[in-house]
């Protein structure tokens, strides 16, 4: 009887153990599987584990991935998308419609002098070593070619397409890195996606254009104090559409009695900046703050929405977990000038400010992945956006933001999607969030549209008369490019019909000219809705 060899993956790390098996025992259960008529997990493991009775043979979904995908290269089974879709672990990392590969910056110096920052010569500068990212990094010692390509490697192992990535560059103060190391860095990083190296990151971005893996957004973080008009040029050489921000509050006496280094107006003008230029902006906020309370926390967290100079498009609530290897934690709490939150204060906190969220914002994260040993006292739990819903579904309360109305894997009926088109202001411009949503308020896909009050709000020539679309996203299950949707939201037209929709918006505010911050690669993708490259962005004519 013919074998074959699977692949056994272990570890995020993406080593992998090899194992031989007979072909017929592995197409056997496969076939089982796919004449399963009940999708829940108790019918798949009935399933698996009677077939391991009965031949002394357990296959992990991670194999039977391996085995259905290397049996389809070789024509004995035939391609099963229904199938491959229940083999998929782990679906909800994908489910936004990306695929997210994080890598992490070698150490490097920071100018910010943060009380609440954890330092460890092993490691950027807020990083511990045994969060899950800081882990990935260390196993490959920072290099971002190792790093992304073990990323991609355990994405195709438990069943995701990793076709469209979103790629997170986290670790420290990016603006703070030599320019030559973020340049290294990102071509890097776009070699493991292209599967070859390149002689400069010019080349790695053309190769990404049509690669297998394609570029779909690149995220940097980086300090307020540090965006300039001449630092978010560079990052559009880079390629970057995306910039998280630690904000952490905007009280600027909270801001300098905790070391921050930055004020309030700096921030302001640093988000007017990267607004201006079309990147999306993700601001970090941060509850119980030395000199912080219950009740000013609340007050800070409403300014978010209220000040039209930062209204952001995404945010991360980062409670501020005490660490011992801080300065909070050896010249305050020790001394009885700080103690954080208890778990139920927090969950009350975060639960009485999500309702203020608006529906164009997306909540990314309400903790901090930092293992529990390593926090001294306050909040231990890691799932505390799970807390925080239950708290609020006692409550009668309801959250609105992008993610929690996100259509996940939920399939689309292409007729029953209505158009919400919700323009708001900002201090430089015109916003329409504009979105496909379904008959339950889900959204299957949304789009960013900036209209500039001015040409001088612009920080960058080349775009100063012109609308601007920040993000276009459906939202479900990652596919692959050019594949059809059998449901899902992506592949449905969504994109094609949001830009349309910008177009004529723009066109009926007097916008002769729109432009779009392309990601690498998305740019084909543009190119066939009339889209031209230019320098750093790519337009056309309405």
């Amino acid at each position: 009887m013919p074998t074959i060899t699977l692949s056994r993956w272990s570890d995020a790390e993406g080593r992998t153990f090899e194992i031989d098996t007979d072909e017929q025992v592995l197409l056997d259960v496969l076939a089982r599987l796919a004449a399963l008529e009940d999708r829940s997990p108790e019918a798949y493991l009935q399933v698996v584990n009677s077939h391991a009775r009965r031949t002394g043979r357990h296959f992990s979904k991670s194999e039977l991935v391996d085995g259905y995908r290397k049996l389809v290269v070789s024509g004995r089974l035939a391609e099963n998308p229904e199938l491959i879709r229940r083999l998929t672990r782990k679906p909800m990392r994908t489910q936004s419609g990306v695929a997210p590969v994080t890598v992490l910056t070698k150490p490097f110096p920071c100018p910010g002098k943060c009380i609440f920052c954890p330092t460890f010569d092993i490691m950027p500068k807020s990083y511990v070593p045994d969060e899950p990212g800081s882990l990935r990094a260390l196993q490959n010692d920072f290099d971002p070619w190792a790093q992304t390509d073990s990323r991609l490697r355990a994405f195709q192992a438990i069943g995701h397409n990793a076709a469209k990535i979103e790629l997170l560059i986290l670790g420290g103060t990016w603006s703070s890195y030599p320019r030559d190391y973020q340049e290294w860095f990102v071509q890097r990083c776009l070699d493991a996606m292209n599967g070859r190296d390149s002689t400069s990151l010019a080349e790695a971005q053309q190769r990404n254009e049509r690669a297998r893996h394609r570029n779909v957004g690149l995220v940097i973080e980086t300090r307020p104090d540090a965006v300039s008009p001449r630092e978010v040029e560079h990052l559009r050489r880079l390629g970057v559409t995306k910039v998280q921000l630690g904000l952490q509050s905007l009280d600027d006496h909270i801001l300098e009695i905790n070391k921050r280094g930055h004020t309030v107006a700096e921030m302001r003008q640093a988000v007017r900046t990267l607004r201006g230029a079309g990147f999306k902006i993700v601001l970090h906020w941060m509850a119980n703050l030395y000199g912080d309370t219950l009740e000013s926390d609340y007050e800070d967290f409403l300014r978010l929405w209220s000040d039209p100079a930062i209204r952001p498009d995404e945010l991360k609530i980062y409670p501020n977990s005490l660490l011992k290897e801080t300065e909070l934690f050896r010249d305050y709490y020790l001394k009885g000038l700080y103690e954080p939150y208890t778990e139920q204060e927090l969950v009350a906190l975060i639960a009485r400010c999500k309702p203020h969220v608006p529906r164009y914002c997306r909540i990314n994260r309400i903790f901090r992945d930092i293992p529990s040993p390593n926090i001294v006292e306050g909040n231990k739990k890691t799932n505390l956006r799970q807390l925080v819903q239950n708290h609020m579904a006692e409550q009668g309360s309801r959250c609105q933001c992008l993610r929690c109305r996100e259509v996940r894997r939920q399939q689309v009926v292409p007729g029953q999607l209505r158009l919400n088109i919700l323009p708001y202001e900002t201090d430089i411009n015109r916003e329409y969030f504009v979105s496909y949503v379904t008959p339950d308020d889900k959204v299957a896909g949304f789009l960013r549209l900036s209209l500039p009050n001015s040409p001088d709000v612009v920080p960058i020539d080349e775009i100063k008369r012109a609308a601007m679309i920040r993000e276009v996203h459906v939202y479900g299950p990652a596919l692959g490019i050019g594949k059809n949707s059998r449901g899902e939201a992506q592949h449905l037209g969504l994109g094609t019909r949001l830009v349309r929709k910008a177009e004529e918006i723009a066109r009926s505010e007097g916008f002769n000219e729109l432009a779009v911050i392309s990601a690498i690669g998305t740019r084909e993708y543009y190119r066939k809705l009339g889209f031209e490259m230019g320098e750093l962005y790519m337009s056309k004519m309405l």
